[in-house]
C-alpha cells in the first residue's frame, strides 16, 4: 500500500494509474477504522481497480471543539487494517494540506437536507462534510466513492452536492455493518462501555420494531410504539426518532405507494451521541 500526505504526490501517483486506464474508487474516512469500514473496500473492490482510502479528521465539520478533540485516532492500527485489506492507496494528509488557507469560505444549496435532523442538530455539519468531500473528489477524480448507509442523510447530502456541482462519480451506498446483537458499527463506539453498548441496543430494536411492523401500522402509531421502546430504557435520552421519505428526509404522516421511507433515529448513551437508521419499504 502506498501512503501519500501531499496532495502533489498523490495526484502524480493517480495520474499514472488512471494513464493506464484503471477504475478509481475512493473511500473517504476519517479513520478510527472498523469492520463497517473495511467493508467499504471490500464494496469498492467489486468495482474499481485502485482503491484510494483517505484518512483525515476534517475539523470544519465539528460543530463541539471537545468533540473533535476527543475523536480516536489510532492511525498505526489502521493503516494496518488497510494493508490487511489490500488498499492500494491510503491517502494522510495533515490540517495545512486540506485547507492552506485559514479564511476559506464555503457554501452549497443543500435545500431542506441542510436543516432536518443532522442538519437541525448539528448547524454547519453538512457545509463542512461536503467542503471535504469536493476536495478530495477534486484530488482523486474518482469513478466511485463508497459510503456507508448508517450517515444515510449524509449520503443524501452528497448526492445533492453531486448533483449541483455536476461531479463525473458515482455514488455507491453500501450496507450498515452491524455487530451480532443488531449494534451499528461506528468510531464512537470505541468511547462506550461494555454495558454501554449494550444499553445502545434498544436503538436497533426500535428501528426494527419500525420496519418489522411497517406495512400493518399507521406511521403514527410506528413512531410512538418506537418511542416509547427507547425513552424506557434509564440510560439512552433520545434526540430524534423520525419516519422519512428517503429522497426528501421529510418527516412522514402517511405512506404512499410510490415512495419510499427510512427511520432515522439520534441519541446519547454515556455521553456519546449516535446515529443509525433502517430502510423500511425498499
Amino acid at each position: 500500500m502506498e501512503i501519500y500526505s501531499t496532495k502533489s504526490q498523490l495526484q502524480a501517483h493517480l495520474r499514472t494509474l488512471r494513464e493506464a486506464d484503471n477504475k478509481i474508487a475512493l473511500v473517504p474516512t476519517m479513520g478510527a477504522l472498523h469492520e463497517g469500514h473495511l467493508s467499504l473496500i471490500r464494496e469498492a473492490r467489486k468495482s474499481a481497480d485502485i482503491i484510494v482510502c483517505s484518512i483525515f479528521v476534517n475539523p470544519t465539520q465539528f460543530n463541539d471543539p471537545q468533540d473533535l478533540e476527543k475523536y480516536p485516532r489510532p492511525i498505526e492500527n489502521d493503516i494496518q487494517l488497510l494493508k490487511s485489506e489490500c488498499c492500494d492507496i491510503l491517502f494522510l494528509p495533515s490540517i495545512e494540506e486540506m485547507y492552506p488557507s485559514s479564511d476559506e469560505t464555503w457554501h452549497i444549496d443543500l435545500g431542506d437536507l441542510d436543516g432536518l435532523w443532522e442538519g437541525a442538530k448539528r448547524p454547519g455539519h453538512f457545509q463542512g462534510v461536503t467542503q471535504i468531500v469536493y476536495k478530495l473528489f477534486n484530488l482523486v477524480h474518482p469513478d466511485i466513492a463508497c459510503f456507508g448507509q448508517k450517515d444515510f442523510q449524509q449520503i443524501m447530502v452528497i448526492q445533492r452536492m453531486i448533483d449541483v456541482k455536476q461531479l463525473p462519480v458515482v455514488l455507491k451506498i453500501c450496507p450498515t455493518v452491524r455487530s451480532e446483537k443488531g449494534l451499528a458499527l461506528s468510531s464512537r463506539n470505541s468511547r462506550l462501555s461494555e454495558q454501554g453498548k449494550e444499553n445502545a441496543l434498544v436503538l436497533f430494536q426500535a428501528l426494527r420494531h419500525t420496519r418489522n411492523n411497517f406495512a400493518e401500522k399507521p406511521i403514527e402509531q410506528l413512531h410512538e410504539e418506537a418511542v416509547s421502546i427507547i425513552i424506557a430504557h434509564p440510560h439512552v435520552t433520545l434526540e430524534y426518532f423520525a419516519i422519512c421519505e428517503t429522497q426528501t428526509l421529510q418527516q412522514a404522516t402517511a405512506k404512499e405507494n410510490t415512495k419510499e421511507y427510512v427511520v432515522l433515529v439520534a441519541a446519547w448513551i454515556e455521553g456519546v451521541r449516535l446515529i443509525d437508521n433502517m430502510l423500511l419499504n425498499m
